[in-house]
């Protein structure tokens, strides 16, 4: 079974920021199953049991930042624990460079949230946290979700098996 993987962070250094959002969009049996922990629920065993009998991980850019960053914060290791494959390098094999967002637009993978970037969401989780901003946090958890499902769309406009 596949799952496609984002983090939502408050920065870019595992050594000072926090995970915010870890956001998983799993297959099962029936079809597909999105689960994202948030904030305090954001364990190690809370990952573990998100990714029970997943064969194969995909992310985008994961292997230099959501993958080390898990590693660091929760001391997980999921290249230990399931096969890891980062789009990324796919597109770059085929001249997709920049990040996600750019590909998505080049191969016509559509979003509704059209303008919100990885800055806006470390002001969408601070705005909750500091505000109890309920929106922000329904914003942020979309914006995550976009990316789990898209990535899963990237594959197959890919054509990777």
């Amino acid at each position: 079974m596949d799952a496609y993987l984002d983090i939502e962070t408050t920065g870019l250094s595992p050594l000072v920021c926090s995970i915010t959002v870890i956001g998983i969009y799993r297959q099962t049996h029936e079809g597909y199953q999105l689960i994202q922990l948030v904030g305090d629920d954001i364990t190690d065993i809370g990952l573990g049991e998100a990714l029970e009998g997943i064969h194969t991980l995909y992310t985008y850019n994961g292997a230099r930042f959501d993958l080390g960053f898990i590693e660091s914060k929760l001391g997980y290791c999921l290249p230990s624990a399931v096969e890891h494959r980062d789009l990324m390098y796919a597109c770059w094999d085929r001249n997709l460079y920049g990040g996600f967002k750019a590909v998505e637009q080049r191969l016509g993978i559509e979003r509704k949230l059209t303008g919100v970037s990885g800055r806006d969401a470390i002001d969408l989780w601070w705005r909750y946290i500091n505000e109890r901003d309920t929106r922000a946090l329904e914003i942020l958890l979309e914006y995550n979700k976009e990316d789990v499902v898209n990535l899963k769309t990237l594959r197959e406009r890919l054509r990777i098996e």
